[in-house]
């Protein structure tokens, strides 16, 4: 039994031996390989590195609203959505009222899905009500 471990000891070793004997340049390729692909910091954390994110100068409109979230669903119907331009599958959204449509698109719609805000949680309420105002003026 200890003639198997020390074999496996000694041939660990020996495979080791190779590890060592790699050049500068195989070392950086392999570091290169197996770096993160990014890095997490906490806001505030200035130990990080880089420039810290930039405060948006204010709201975003409801076209880019719509296109960075609400798109997803809208432009293809995804779970029933009403897709973005049909008149007919707004109609009776829009018989409703906007504030029907504001509350459904800040809150979500329960038994659908339509989630809280689509999805889009950076998003302000006035920012997702601007996203609903865009979408109903693009659908009737």
């Amino acid at each position: 039994m200890t003639r198997i471990v020390f074999s496996f000891l000694a041939l660990g070793l020996a495979f080791s031996a190779f590890a060592v004997d790699l050049t500068d340049a195989q070392r950086a390729e392999i570091e290169q390989r197996i770096k993160p692909v990014g890095e997490s910091c906490m806001l505030g954390d200035n130990s990080c590195g880089g420039s810290a994110a930039v405060a948006s100068s204010g709201p975003r409109s409801g076209e880019e609203v719509y296109n960075a979230a609400c798109m997803a669903c809208h432009s293809t119907g995804a779970a029933g959505a009403p897709k973005y331009g049909d008149a007919t599958a707004w109609a009776e959204r829009i018989a409703k009222g906007k504030d029907v449509l504001h509350d459904s698109g800040v809150n979500g719609l329960a038994g659908t899905g339509m989630i809280a805000k689509g999805g889009c949680m950076n998003c302000s309420d006035e920012e997702v009500m601007a996203a609903v105002d865009y979408m109903i003026d693009g659908s009737q």
